[in-house]
C-alpha cells in the first residue's frame, strides 16, 4: 500500500504541482481498489464482501474524477491516453 506520496511534491515546478497532486491521488485510489478488492476475494462473509467491493467501486469512481481534472490540466497526457486506445484496437483488431 502507498503510504508515502511517490515524488517529492516540494521539488515540483509550481506549474506542475496540480498534474503531481492529481497523480498521486489517482495511484492512491488504485491501489486502494486493489486492497479493497484483495481482501473481498480472502472473505467468507459476504456482507463484508460486499460492503468491501462497494467500497472499491466508489474508489474507481474517485478515479475518474481525479483522471478527469488531469486530463483538463495535462493536454499530452490526454493526447496520449488516446494514442494508447488507439494501438490497443489497433493491436487487438478492433
Amino acid at each position: 500500500m502507498m503510504g508515502k506520496i511517490p515524488i517529492n511534491l516540494e521539488k515540483v515546478d509550481e506549474k506542475d504541482i496540480d498534474k503531481e497532486i492529481l497523480r498521486a491521488a489517482i495511484i492512491a485510489e488504485l491501489d486502494a481498489v486493489n486492497l479493497y478488492e484483495q481482501m473481498a476475494q480472502l472473505t467468507q462473509d459476504k456482507n463484508l464482501k460486499t460492503i468491501l467491493l462497494d467500497v472499491a467501486k466508489e474508489e474507481k469512481t474517485h478515479v475518474g474524477e481525479f483522471q478527469a481534472l488531469l486530463l483538463e490540466k495535462d493536454k499530452e497526457q490526454e493526447k496520449e491516453l488516446e494514442e494508447g486506445k488507439k494501438e490497443v484496437e489497433e493491436e487487438l483488431k478492433r
